[in-house]
């Protein structure tokens, strides 16, 4: 297996793979923060900081529907598409500019099914 990547070695490694964690996290929390300032909610904030103090889990484990799962491996293909087909400058340039849309994408699918599961759950 040549094409197996281990965890980053460097320091730069590390801040990407930490950054796409905390455009994940940023983004639910900003979907969650729209949603509670559509609703009228008086402190939007606090609501976009409670949803995730919540209890009872709105999803566990595995994907719970099928756009959670296309989305995921759709992401990963263009991904793997992006990163062997392209080279140098190209490949930096579509890498930066798609993969962040594709994490906010995904967070924004588990935003949409968190929120309707907790709403059924009501």
């Amino acid at each position: 297996m040549t094409l197996a990547r281990a965890l980053p070695n460097d320091a730069t490694g590390w801040w990407i793979f930490l950054g796409t964690f905390a455009v994940y996290a940023a983004a639910r929390w900003f979907f969650a923060w729209r949603q509670a300032r559509h609703e009228g909610d008086e402190h939007p904030v606090r609501a976009a900081f409670a949803e995730e103090d919540d209890p009872r889990p709105a999803v566990t484990g595995g994907f719970r529907s099928y756009r959670q799962f296309f989305g995921f491996v759709g992401s990963a293909v263009v991904v793997v598409l992006v990163a062997g087909l392209t080279d140098g400058r190209l490949r930096v340039a579509l890498l930066w500019s798609l993969v962040p849309v594709l994490v906010v994408a995904l967070a924004y699918l588990d935003f949409r099914q968190a929120r309707k599961a907790h709403s059924r759950a009501l």
